[in-house]
């Protein structure tokens, strides 16, 4: 049964929602609209000109409305009279089939049409700085190893606490937070969900973050490498496949290898497969490749992949295996559409369980240190164009997440990545002035 949002703003107080989708870019696009007006808005959708977002339309295209999905509404914990909601786009009464959020709906009907049940959770890294975005925020921050630094969470306890306390009050489950490897730098952790509701949480937290931290004086950035010589936003997603009714983990077998069932490893014979393409969804931006492609960093390690390897519990790959029935790609990084993230993988995973997709070997190794002994092994794109490229070369993957979306992704990223060459950049000037 549908949730009433007009009953549901009476129950629980609230004045305003905010009806939100995420756009091609991840940018996140939302109407203040009154409670007396959700009702509605819940059937007809609030009114949006898609041109102005990081769409691919025209100002001549008609109103795009965003219908709230009321399953996924979240009162502010911070502010109790307001509500998100995630809502799916519609154009001329059907679903708009290059918006993010019903680009993976479709992909989870997909894959629960075939008896698969795809759930997943992420880890969300992310800096505290500045609010002029130049520095990390505490100046007290500049150990050499800072990871899991007692001193260095203690400093940011107000925030960092005030954000697990809201996600315990919404019932995520949160179960640990750290200081991560860069100084600056935090990962928060809440348990995993069906794909969908890890997307909307994910898409939420994000909003959240910055929201408190701009509440505190302070900037949160998910911006991939935000400081030369420090590790960069990762944001690790963990998978695994369930039974339609949720109950039996395909994915996990005791007896195989890794705890890793065949269904398990054909799932991930297809992320290994698409794995060059899929860095154009995972590695969205310019800056992404400064971070998977990054020299070591000051703490020792980028804890990034550039090599499309897998293994067990080595965190020096592009998969692991860190224990029975699941695996984490380390590949995508702050700078990820939630939703996309998570279309994505199903469609390179389903597409690995109908082919019965080989993943290959596993290297026990250090990747770090040894990787030049791995033959055969392909490179991760070195740039976004490389990643744009070998997306459109990937027939499979692109029918697979769908035409339309990808036709108006590609289009898009090739103009952000023109823009990118046509700026003018101080390198050029330091490298080339006097030639």
């Amino acid at each position: 049964m549908t949730l009433d949002l007009a009953a549901f703003a009476k129950d629980k107080g609230i004045k305003y929602f905010m009806i939100s989708y995420t756009d091609l870019f991840s940018g996140q696009r939302a109407k203040l609209v009154p409670a007396q007006a959700i009702a509605e808005m819940q059937e007809d959708g609030a009114g949006f000109a898609g041109f102005a977002t990081w769409l691919d339309m025209t100002p001549a295209h008609p109103d795009l409305f965003a219908v709230p999905d009321a399953s996924s509404v979240i009162q502010l914990p911070w502010k109790k009279d307001v509500a998100w909601v995630a809502a799916d786009c519609m154009m001329n009464g059907e679903l708009v089939a290059q918006a993010p959020r019903n680009v993976l709906k479709k992909l989870v009907r997909q894959a629960e049409g075939e008896g698969k049940r795809v759930k997943t959770g992420v880890e969300a890294e992310f800096f505290l700085i500045t609010a002029d975005g130049t520095k990390i925020s505490d100046e007290y921050d500049t150990a050499e190893k800072p990871c899991y630094d007692q001193q260095a969470v203690m400093r940011r306890y107000d925030v960092i606490t005030e954000i697990c306390d809201y996600m315990l009050e919404l019932g995520w489950g949160a179960y640990q937070n750290d200081h991560e490897d860069a100084n600056g730098q935090f990962e928060m952790n809440w348990q995993f969900d069906d794909a969908l509701k890890t997307a909307d949480k994910h898409s939420f937290f994000k909003f959240m973050v910055k929201s408190i931290a701009e509440k505190h004086g302070l900037r949160a950035t998910f911006m991939p490498k935000p400081f030369k010589g420090l590790t960069g936003n990762g944001c690790h997603c963990h998978i695994s496949v369930w039974s339609n009714d949720g109950r039996t983990n395909v994915f996990a077998d005791r007896e195989a290898e890794f705890g890793l069932s065949s269904e398990g490893k054909h799932f991930l014979g297809g992320i290994m497969k698409h794995a060059s393409s899929l860095a154009a969804i995972t590695n969205p931006t310019v800056n992404s490749y400064k971070r998977i492609n990054a020299p070591r960093t000051t703490s020792g390690a980028t804890w990034s992949p550039n090599t499309v390897t897998w293994t067990g519990n080595n965190r020096t790959h592009m998969v692991r295996v860190p224990g029975p029935g699941r695996f984490e790609l380390r590949l995508p990084d702050g700078a990820v559409n939630p939703y996309l993230l998570q279309a994505v993988i199903i469609a390179a995973g389903l597409d690995g369980l109908r082919n019965r997709a080989d993943p290959g070997p596993h290297h026990d190794i250090d990747m770090y240190a040894q990787g030049h002994l791995v033959k055969n092994a392909p490179r991760l794109p070195l740039n976004l164009l490389d990643a744009l490229r070998a997306y459109d070369e990937d027939e499979g993957l692109k029918q697979a997440i769908g035409s339309e979306f990808s036709e108006a992704y590609l289009k898009l990223k090739h103009q952000e990545w023109n823009a990118y060459c046509s700026h003018f950049t101080q390198w050029e000037r330091d490298s080339t002035l006097d030639i």
